[in-house]
């Protein structure tokens, strides 16, 4: 199995820093755009080469826009269902036919939020469709179909490139139970296991952990949003110093199963 010329594959030595660099001027995304290329580019005119071992994070919006994910709002025709919505809420009926239309599940309406699961079983809210940075009037941005395929691509297209075996992260932002306040959540990966499984490993006092399974994922997108600004037009971080080992896993672990969630 290859393994991490930096860092051993497991973690038997304290991690002393992480650095976290925004790779600024990837130019606007547009439809069939090839992210790899774009995201190589502007790695070259800034001077920062790719190592092995780096975790590469990029927002979820510059993901969909590459793969066409943008609707217009006027191509939508609502149906009865969505303008009861719209018109309990007063929201575009439009937007909420749009949100239905990702939807497999409505968990909870009310109070102006409709909170679904989508296709691929990620819970949230208006199915993460946003209007927001879509740059266009009357559009909306849809998650991608397979966003640890993804991942792969990009993954792909930066290791045939930089001649580098990194992972990528494809990252959204999500509200939570429990907590108030949005934060980042990993929505694909690739080169990685999302999580990190401390059971049967021990505590400071020598006690066997017996539950605690970290969303390492999640963690590495939250630090890096901190370098995403909504407006700050940086849809990418790199991430050196974490001592992942590679892994072909999915994001899709990180989805709570049914017979756990205490919320369905």
């Amino acid at each position: 199995m290859w393994s991490c010329a930096r860092f051993p594959c497991k973690l038997v030595r304290p991690m002393r820093s992480i650095s976290l660099t925004a790779i600024e001027g990837i130019p606007m995304v547009k439809a069939g755009d090839d992210l790899a290329a774009l995201i190589g580019d502007a790695l070259d005119r800034s001077g920062l080469r790719p190592e092995t071992c780096d975790i590469l994070v990029v927002c979820q919006k510059i993901v969909s826009k590459s793969e066409g994910r943008v609707v217009h709002l006027g191509d939508i025709e609502p149906s009865e269902f969505a303008k009861s919505v719209a018109a309990r809420w007063e929201k575009d009926p439009r937007a909420v036919e749009l949100v239905l239309r990702q939807t497999n599940r409505i968990v909870r309406n009310d109070r102006g939020v409709i909170i679904v699961e989508t296709g691929p079983g990620w819970v949230c809210a208006n199915a993460g469709v946003d209007e927001s940075n879509s740059l266009e009037n009357d559009s909306a941005i849809l998650l991608p179909v397979d966003p640890d395929a993804s991942a792969r691509r990009i993954r792909t297209g930066l290791r045939d490139r930089f001649g580098v075996d990194l992972a990528v992260l494809v990252t959204d932002t999500f509200g939570r139970p429990w907590r108030d306040g949005l934060t980042e959540i990993c929505l694909g990966i690739a080169g990685m296991n999302a999580m990190l499984d401390l059971r049967g490993t021990a505590d400071l006092a020598g006690r066997e952990l017996h539950h605690t399974v970290v969303a390492i994922a999640d963690e590495l997108a939250c630090a890096a949003g901190l370098l995403m600004e909504k407006a700050g037009a940086i849809p990418a971080v790199l991430v050196r110093g974490y001592p992942y080992q590679p892994f072909d896993g999915s994001a899709k672990v990180l989805i709570r199963p049914a017979e756990a969630d205490l919320f369905r």
